[in-house]
């Protein structure tokens, strides 16, 4: 019998038809009591019959059906006995000491449990989306008993612990959540060794867990309020002139890699594009539309994929294109949106714009002195380029394009989209296959605008240059997932653009996103 359920008695607690999986090794068994009871695996005693359960091996005494097996172990923090030495100042640490010491600030890394890469780097660009933490905060510990709730449950504490900084630390619970809820991700290879999974595959399956737990107050998922692009596919037959339209709701913009790509934004209006067999009413038969989607509502943060692996027939892989995608700190999305929507954002870019231009010129006279400034008391004054952050009353209100505002007084502002978006998290891969080399994640922090590359439990500060040089063109990290998070513009209260007309209509479409997520999720990363 490869699976029993078993009862575990730690102390005065008793756990009942607690699932075991003969077929794995003891050390994935003891991560299953780690998330029910928090005592760390290598502080764990495991008895079983008497003996002492290994971590690699059940021996001779099997679990059996109903059995009670007794753990014991503290899941309180051992206690340290007070300093002896004199106190060690930060100058006379180890140079790996006082590198930790300077990047504590920016969280913490996560220890690889074994081909786990892909998962810690999902999660820590996960983790730079404030909106999203805040959300878990406030649901997630409320999720349920469910697998999906457990895994939500999960990702709330992972984020706790995140934000405590300091030591790195292995995700063991968060790891057996994502396995229980999607076993692909406990797929073994020769040897009983886990293999190495696809980064986006984990990512989109995380969000299709989180979208199904945690609402916001107006019974919204959180997840389509601060990822969800509505679109229009608009398709025509060349040779009766018929046309249709289809409304929908994506979480990623795909970026199609082909011999004349050159650049990010190329990408995807390949992959907006659109060519589909259907029957014609007019003509009796099949017939060939063409077309493209188009976006008909913006989300605070948008995801790109870049399509870079492909399957191979002959290897069964999911080969890799290495050609390089040069991408910016800027993302653009104004040119893939509907006319309608276009004309909504055209008022916020025009202030962003002038917002810009100020700021630009009050540092030019900064420059020359005091007596230029006050020689333009306006300009010196200017306000600053508007700011990117986006908190989750933006997010309720960015679906239509702009956050509203119907009335205030004179001279107040409110935030409206523009669909411009900075870079603020990429998740890059080394390596030939999607499911071999490594993964990182290099996530700019909020605070002071640092980028930090997190490979596992290692944390290094990183310029803008070192990632725009994560293009692609070799066997170098190269980037496979880009987060941008929305620039907001300072407009007029009651001046913005409103929620009418085609951002309005769609609001329904926010019911069909199940399926459209969970297309995206078994889509994964293999086709190009």
């Amino acid at each position: 019998m490869a699976q029993v359920k078993v009862n575990v008695k730690w102390g005065k607690e008793t756990y009942s038809d607690v699932e075991l999986d003969m077929s794995q090794p003891p050390l994935v068994f003891k991560s299953q009591l780690f998330a029910l009871t928090g005592v760390p695996p290598d502080r764990q005693k495991v008895m079983l019959k008497g003996a002492l359960l290994k971590d690699d091996e059940w021996g001779k005494a099997a679990p059996k059906e109903n059995m009670t097996i007794m753990l014991m172990g503290s899941a309180e923090a051992v206690s340290v006995e007070a300093p002896k030495n004199a106190p060690t100042f930060v100058e006379d640490l180890p140079e790996s000491e006082q590198e930790h010491l300077d990047t504590k600030r920016f969280g913490s890394g996560l220890h690889n449990l074994g081909n786990t890469c892909y998962m810690n780097s999902t999660m820590q660009c996960m983790f730079a989306v404030q909106p999203l933490r805040e959300a878990l905060h406030k649901k997630g510990t409320a999720a349920g008993g469910d697998p999906t709730g457990r895994l939500v449950s999960a990702t709330s504490e992972l984020f706790k612990d995140l934000e405590n900084g300091g030591a790195p630390f292995p995700p063991y619970a968060f790891l057996m959540a994502l396995r229980a809820k999607f076993p692909q991700f406990a797929q073994q290879g020769a040897g009983g060794v886990y293999s190495q999974q696809d980064a986006e595959e984990c990512w989109t399956n995380v969000m299709y867990a989180l979208r199904e737990k945690v609402k916001d107050d107006d019974g919204t998922a959180v997840v389509d309020k601060l990822f969800g692009m509505r679109t229009r596919l608009t398709l025509k037959c060349e040779e009766s002139g018929e046309e249709f339209t289809e409304d929908g709701m994506s979480y990623t913009l795909k970026v199609n890699i082909e011999d004349k790509t050159a650049h990010v934004s190329e990408g995807v209006a390949v992959g907006l594009r659109e060519e589909r067999e259907r029957t014609s009413a007019q003509l009796g038969r099949t017939a060939v539309f063409k077309g493209a989607t188009a976006l008909t509502a913006l989300p605070p943060y948008i995801t790109l994929q870049m399509m870079r692996f492909f399957f191979r027939r002959d290897n069964q892989q999911k080969a890799k294109i290495l050609k390089k995608i040069p991408f910016s700190l800027e993302f653009d999305a104004y040119d893939f949106c509907s006319a309608q929507l276009k004309q909504q954002l055209d008022a916020p870019r025009a202030a962003y714009k002038e917002a810009q231009d100020r700021a630009i010129e009050a540092k030019k006279l900064a420059k020359k002195g005091p007596a230029a400034g006050a020689a333009d008391s306006t300009a010196a004054a200017a306000p600053a380029a508007p700011s990117a952050d986006v908190d989750m009353k933006d997010a309720a209100e960015a679906g239509a394009g702009a956050s509203t505002s119907s009335s205030g007084p004179t001279g107040s502002t409110t935030k409206a989209m523009t669909g411009k978006y900075e870079l603020v998290g990429v998740v890059t891969h080394k390596g030939r296959t999607a499911d071999s080399g490594h993964y990182v994640a290099w996530v700019k922090q909020p605070s002071d605008g640092t980028w930090v590359c997190f490979d596992d439990e290692k944390l290094t500060v990183r310029t803008e240059e070192e990632v725009l040089q994560l293009s692609g063109g070799g066997d170098w990290h190269m980037a496979y997932l880009l987060l941008y998070r929305a620039i907001m513009a300072d407009v007029p209260a009651g001046g913005a653009a409103g929620g009418s007309g085609e951002g309005a209509a769609a609001a329904k479409q926010g019911e069909d996103a199940p399926a459209a997520m969970e297309a995206e999720a078994q889509a994964g990363g293999a086709s190009a």
